[in-house]
C-alpha cells in the first residue's frame, strides 16, 4: 500500500488524493481566499489562483496530501496531509490540515489527523510525525494535542510577511511510534 497517497475513510470523512485537474485546484483557491483561513499562514492575505498554483498545489499533487470531505454529502471541507519529510533520520513524515472556515469546530481537523496517522504508523519505516503552527494559534495546537503529539520545542524563523504573534515564534509538536503504541495501547 501506498501510505501516502491512497483514499482513507473515516466514519465522517473521506480523504482523497488531489488530482491535477481546475476543479481541485478551484477547491484550492476557495479555501486560501478566505483571510481567517489564512490568518496564520500568510497574515490573512488571500493568496492569488497564480500563488496557490505555483506555490502550493504542484506539491500536493505529489503524495501525502488528501482533500478532505464529508462522507455523507461530499462537500469539500479543506485538505489534510501527511507527507515524508526528505532525508530525516530517523524517518519522518510532518502533518498538517487546513479547513474551511465553516467546518472549524466540529472535531473534523482532529478525525482526519488522527487517521493519517494511524495509517501513517501502521506501515513498517516511519517513526516520527512532526507538526508546526504559530505559537498564538490555539486552535491547531490543541488540535496537535488531541492527536497525540507532545510540544517539543518553539523556534523563530525568517518569514517573507509579517503575521500577528511572529514575535511568539512557531512552534513544533512531534510523535515517534513507540508513543503511538503506547496510546493505541491505552484506547
Amino acid at each position: 500500500m501506498d501510505t501516502f497517497s491512497t483514499p482513507l475513510t473515516t466514519a465522517r470523512l473521506a480523504l482523497r488524493p488531489f488530482t491535477d485537474t481546475e476543479s481541485d485546484l478551484d477547491l484550492v483557491v476557495a479555501l486560501d481566499s478566505d483571510p481567517e483561513v489564512m490568518r496564520y499562514l500568510t497574515g490573512g492575505r488571500p493568496r492569488t489562483r497564480e500563488e496557490i498554483r505555483t506555490a502550493s498545489f504542484e506539491r500536493m499533487l505529489h503524495g501525502g496530501f488528501w482533500a478532505t470531505h464529508l462522507r455523507t454529502t461530499g462537500e469539500f471541507l479543506g485538505w489534510h496531509c501527511l507527507h515524508p519529510v526528505p532525508d530525516a533520520t530517523p524517518p519522518t513524515a510532518e502533518l498538517g490540515y487546513r479547513l474551511r472556515r465553516a467546518a472549524w469546530g466540529h472535531g473534523y481537523a482532529t478525525e482526519g489527523a488522527r487517521a493519517l496517522i494511524d495509517r501513517g504508523f501502521a506501515e513498517p519505516g516511519l517513526q516520527r510525525i512532526t507538526a508546526h503552527t504559530m505559537h498564538v494559534n490555539a486552535r491547531s495546537r490543541h488540535v496537535m494535542e488531541k492527536c497525540g503529539l507532545s510540544y517539543r520545542r518553539t523556534w523563530f524563523g525568517e518569514w517573507p510577511e509579517p503575521i500577528e504573534g511572529g514575535e511568539h515564534g512557531d512552534v513544533e509538536y512531534v510523535l515517534t511510534r513507540g508513543e503511538w503504541q503506547e496510546q493505541r495501547a491505552r484506547r
